[in-house]
């Protein structure tokens, strides 16, 4: 079996064993970019809490965030942690919304994926993941988004080597399967509640996860 027909299926035997994730919480396409933001280097329980605060003060648009004066903003996403970090990185984006897209979010669309992929690249503070997060969750365009548990599990299956890049790891998915929004949502979704719950960082529960059987057939 080649390295395609294993990623569709480890697709099809996630789902089959975990049913649909319906991922990115969010309301509002901005809200999923905030989050995609505040997700870096902490748990989305805390995000939560973040983006709570916000909305609580009624502030959660991009306007209003820009007008905050940083200092306030900071202490409203304080429970995501590295908040004076975050909010240089927040206001960023927004200074970005606001030249590229007169704040509106959902008008970046007008842009074909590669060459907004590259400009949310060049934002100070958006890396690979969240460019590629914010791309497939808050506009719906078709980017897989890689993160660790994509590397742990790839790697555990033999199907990579351990120096593989963000964007090599990327491309294999994304040539490897249709170019389709949901598939790659619900892809990356199902990827990270399988390392969450059996892939673990120190000890994978590999006996009882839904990848398995496909232990003995990787390369």
């Amino acid at each position: 079996m080649n390295r395609a027909a294993i990623i569709n299926g480890m697709y099809e035997a996630m789902h089959a064993a975990l049913g649909p994730s319906r991922w990115w919480p969010g309301d509002t396409p901005f809200e999923i970019a905030v989050g995609a933001i505040l997700t870096q280097n902490t748990n989305w329980g805390n995000v939560e809490k973040a983006i709570a605060n916000l909305k609580a003060r009624e502030l959660l648009s991009a306007r209003a965030m820009l007008a905050l004066d940083p200092a306030e903003l900071a202490g409203l996403i304080r429970p995501a942690g590295y908040y004076n970090i975050k909010t240089a990185r927040l206001r960023n984006f927004l200074f970005f919304l606001k030249d590229e897209a007169a704040f509106e979010i959902e008008s970046l669309k007008v842009h074909v994926l590669d060459e907004l992929r590259d400009k949310l690249l060049a934002v100070s503070g958006i890396g690979p993941e969240t460019a590629d997060s914010i791309l497939l969750y808050a506009l719906e365009m078709p980017t897989f988004v890689v993160d660790a548990y994509t590397h742990r599990l790839m790697r555990r299956h033999g199907l990579v080597h351990d120096e593989i890049d963000y964007h090599e790891l990327r491309a294999l998915f994304m040539d490897a399967l249709p170019e389709d929004v949901a598939l790659y949502n619900e892809y990356h979704a199902l990827i990270v509640r399988t390392g969450k719950e059996w892939c673990r960082k120190k000890t994978g529960l590999c006996a009882a996860c839904p990848l398995q059987p496909f232990l003995d057939i990787c390369p």
